[in-house]
């Protein structure tokens, strides 16, 4: 029994010697797992770190990106915004300018119509004062009147010699441009002439100073065919006497 202990002994030293060798072992072996795995995880948190520091870069650059991207598309709408009231304004101003060259030209046709009325006022006024005067002068020599009514009538004494106050009258109308003879006291000859030629001339003045004269010539005439009548009618009287 002894010498069997003896021997178990040795073997059992033997196998746990081999059994702490081999711990040590595995215990190493697990110890640089262990470190390697310790470095690994280091490895792999420095690599999560610098994961997220990517990660915020790149949401950084999209931010970025994302507010040039705004801005852009912003700056964008503006300029095409601009563009479309340039336009507008263009459009406007076209408008405007063509008012304006249309009212110039109201303007240019009022200022010369406006000149052209001052023109005739002006020589309006002329005629109206020569035609004063004229009337002025026929009314203290010639025994002129004139007299407004259904046309004008103009009225003339001091053409007969032997009766001063005997009158002479005409009465002509003025419508459309136009002169037209309504009566004449005496009657002339040649009065159709005369009313053409008033029309084609528009010398109403010149046309009273001939209307006189005519009623003077006829004034004439009349006193000539008078003093012929009487001395026709005065042969026989002498004849008879003889």
């Amino acid at each position: 029994m002894a010498s069997i202990c003896d021997t178990d002994i040795p073997l059992q030293l033997k196998n746990i010697d081999a059994f702490f060798a081999s711990y040590r072992n595995s215990l190493q072996s697990i110890t640089a797992t262990a470190i390697k795995t310790a470095r690994s995880q280091s490895q792999l948190t420095e690599v999560k770190a610098k994961l997220r520091e990517a990660e915020d870069e790149l949401v950084k650059a999209l931010a970025v990106k994302t507010r040039r991207e705004a801005k852009r598309m912003a700056l964008k709408d503006s300029i095409a915004s601009v563009k479309e009231r340039v336009e507008v304004m263009k459009t406007k101003i076209q408008r405007q300018r063509s008012k304006c060259e249309e009212c110039a030209s109201v303007v240019s046709q009022h200022r010369l119509v406006l000149a052209a009325s001052e023109q005739k006022s002006n020589e309006s006024n002329e005629l109206k004062d020569e035609a004063q005067e004229v009337i002025s002068w026929y009314n203290r020599i010639l025994g002129f009147h004139v007299e407004g009514g259904h046309g004008v009538k103009f009225t003339f004494k001091n053409i007969d010699e032997n009766n001063p106050n005997e009158e002479f009258r005409f009465t002509i109308r003025h419508e459309d441009d136009m002169y037209t003879l309504l009566n004449c006291e005496p009657s002339l000859k040649d009065i159709d002439k005369l009313i053409h030629e008033l029309n084609k001339t528009n010398g109403l003045f010149k046309f009273v100073r001939t209307m006189r004269k005519k009623f003077q010539e006829a004034v004439t005439q009349g006193s000539s065919r008078l003093k012929l009548v009487m001395l026709q009618s005065s042969r026989p009287c002498q004849r008879e006497r003889i």
